[in-house]
């Protein structure tokens, strides 16, 4: 639902990074000053849940830059020009793990940063998952696919091993977590 109070004033580009393009949005709150609002505006992404027959989850441990270290997460990516969040998906899928799934369902969709981002980010349970071939990664990624039972997922997140808020997210559309007890 639109807020009135906020009025949009102007829009400014001020840089093109591929995956993502920087803008300055320019507000009038009634009633205060104007300000400018910085937003990430880039593609949709997408999360594939992927588990094989054995209910073993599929996974990739990857180099990410922004906290400089390698960590372990589910496939995912971004949604081409053109492409469809299941085509996304699928595709993903293929690329980072070699592997393809005999069914694809989206189980959620989310913003990422909805502060700052206009994004959404499409979540896929991927079931009877196998290996066609090897991984196909895009340039400039080096990807380590690596399996576990599903019915680890809660450990992996409980002692820090997936700290990845959108695939901690992804794993709990995809009913892998289980529930603390209620908030006091």
């Amino acid at each position: 639902m639109p807020d009135e109070s906020w009025t949009l004033l102007g829009e400014r580009a001020v840089a093109d990074h591929r995956i993502f393009r920087v803008r300055l949005d320019r507000y009038h709150l009634e009633g205060g000053a104007e300000r400018d609002y910085v937003v990430l505006d880039g593609p949709d992404w997408v999360n594939v849940v992927a588990l094989t027959a054995g209910r073993d989850l599929v996974l990739v441990r990857q180099y990410r830059h922004g906290v400089r270290t390698v960590t372990l997460e589910i496939p995912g990516g971004m949604v081409d020009d053109g492409e469809t969040p299941e085509q996304a998906a699928r595709r993903e899928l293929r690329e980072e793990t070699g592997c393809e799934a005999a069914s694809l369902e989206r189980i959620g969709t989310v913003w990422p940063n909805p502060a700052c981002q206009t994004n959404t980010c499409h979540t896929f349970l991927a079931t009877g998952v196998r290996s066609v071939g090897p991984p196909r990664p895009d340039p400039g990624e080096r990807i380590e696919v690596v399996t576990r039972p599903a019915a680890e997922a809660p450990r992996l997140v409980r002692e820090g091993e997936i700290r990845h808020a959108l695939v901690v997210c992804a794993l709990a559309f995809a009913g892998l977590l289980e529930p603390r007890g209620t908030a006091p």
